[in-house]
């Protein structure tokens, strides 16, 4: 399998332990990645209260990019929120059909053209649909029976768009996490937004979303997430929040590797802000079994 790789600025720097062990991970599944050359950032959500026409320029510059360096692959997104403003770009021009022409105009200043030939792919459903829980537990080397994985995965994964999963009622993490060994924590916030961005202009309303995702998880182990800005909010926020007891949170890609076998230094968790003790005692006592 060969996929054309955006991952967007925060990868590049906030969240580099996604990136790093996303590709990590998708190396030892056999997954080929072409990355999209001269990519640039596809303008999060600070560009749409200054121009509707940028909030789509952008990233329709890095699908023109895509149709014309790596052909004829779907691109795969780590990050919600450039996942979110790439699917959109096509989403909004089947509606707008004076769109195509406006942004063709933008991107023509540097000799781009886009033609809404890209299919663009969460990398969460790349990996429950195009590799697949078998696939993934062939992998696994340390098993991670007794963990209690709470499923995270925000809004900008599932809406508007439901594509690959219920937005009420999330599920496609579920196999993955089993197929690694692990349990899977019964709760219903997995869909629940996090506040976001309020966090930079409404942190007490953000808080409060915190707070109760926090709450909920109690029990679990361990958080999984597959969004920056969730990964940020649940982790940095939780004394704010007022949690008394700090919860581990990563991403699903270090969850992976670390059951594949990959060091706490290839899955980069040390640049995790809550990674706790008793999750990092578990964890030796997993490849303990294991052994």
């Amino acid at each position: 399998m060969k996929y054309a790789y955006y991952p967007g600025c925060s990868l590049g720097t906030s969240a580099e332990e996604y990136d790093v062990s996303s590709r990590e991970v998708l190396h030892r599944l056999g997954v080929e990645l072409s990355e999209i050359p001269d990519w640039t950032c596809c303008g999060a959500s600070a560009v749409e209260p200054v121009s509707r026409l940028l909030t789509l320029a952008l990233p329709a510059r890095n699908l023109a990019l895509a149709e014309r360096e790596t052909p004829g692959l779907d691109m795969v997104v780590p990050c919600s929120a450039c996942y979110l403003n790439h699917l959109r770009v096509g989403r909004e021009c089947a509606v707008d059909r004076s769109l195509p022409g406006r942004i063709n105009e933008a991107l023509g200043a540097e000799g781009l053209s886009y033609a809404g030939k890209v299919r663009v792919r969460h990398l969460l459903d790349v990996l429950a649909n195009d590799i697949g829980p078998e696939a993934v537990a062939a992998q696994v080397s340390r098993s991670l029976e007794g963990l209690r994985v709470a499923p995270y995965y925000g809004c900008q994964a599932l809406r508007p768009y439901a594509l690959f999963d219920d937005p009420e009622h999330p599920r496609s993490m579920n196999p993955l996490i089993k197929a690694l060994g692990a349990t899977v924590f019964d709760w219903d916030m997995g869909g629940r937004c996090c506040g976001a961005s309020l966090m930079a202009t409404r942190r007490d309303v953000a808080l409060v979303s915190v707070a109760a995702i926090l709450d909920a998880a109690a029990g679990a182990d361990v958080i999984v997430t597959v969004c920056p800005m969730c990964q940020m909010n649940l982790e940095a926020y939780q004394s704010q929040a007022h949690h008394a007891d700090t919860i581990s949170v990563l991403y699903l890609p270090q969850l992976l590797g670390l059951a594949f076998g990959l060091t706490d230094e290839q899955t980069l968790l040390h640049k995790n802000l809550a990674v706790t003790g008793a999750l990092k005692d578990k964890l030796c006592a997993c490849e303990a079994a294991s052994a």
